[in-house]
């Protein structure tokens, strides 16, 4: 992929830089990171050899509902190892106004929601997270269209499966590739 010279000078600037490069190439998930709603970092790299489901989010979403069923997968599947990300995005009609802790806060109150919850970011165009321009390159048939996508990475940092956001959390679909995943060994 060729970059124009102003998007060169955007990645230096960008502390993300190592994960950009990474996006590029032919890296795995582990590769990249996340930045906590309540501050801190969240490097996949810290759950290598877990199974990873990634889901886009916002909290004035009609599909807000979803937040209840991955409050429920995480439940199910958190001691087999799962490890499930929400990560905030107002890419998607505008329907994430909050910023940082204030989200977490809500879909805590909101949704009993007790998973990790990053900052907010993108996830489509030439401004996505590293972590979904990488995505987009594995499966480009497979981006987020609207809210609540959910890309589910295997325990070695391959995308395993990508699900549209009219895919429930408890679908019987989501719920099969989750044991699937937990299923491998490294």
């Amino acid at each position: 992929m060729r970059l124009h010279r102003r998007q060169v000078l955007a990645l230096l600037a960008c502390p993300l830089v190592a994960e950009v490069n990474a996006a590029q190439g032919d890296s795995n998930a582990y590769a990249f990171s996340f930045d906590r709603a309540e501050g801190g970092r969240v490097p996949l790299e810290a759950y290598r050899g877990k199974p990873i489901l990634i889901v886009n989010t916002a909290t004035r979403c009609g599909l807000a509902g979803q937040f209840a069923g991955l409050e429920q997968l995480w439940q199910r599947y958190r001691t087999r190892g799962l490890m499930l990300i929400a990560v905030p995005s107002n890419d998607f009609g505008g329907q994430e106004p909050l910023a940082g802790a204030a989200i977490a806060e809500a879909v805590r109150q909101s949704h009993g929601a007790s998973y990790l919850i990053t900052e907010k970011v993108a996830v489509r165009g030439e401004t996505a997270h590293p972590f979904y321009r990488w995505a987009a390159s594995q499966r480009p048939a497979e981006t987020p269209s609207w809210n609540f996508h959910k890309y589910l990475i295997g325990r070695d940092g391959s995308l395993a499966g990508s699900f549209s956001s009219r895919t429930d959390p408890v679908s019987p679909e989501l719920v099969q590739a989750i044991g699937q995943a937990l299923e491998k060994r490294r």
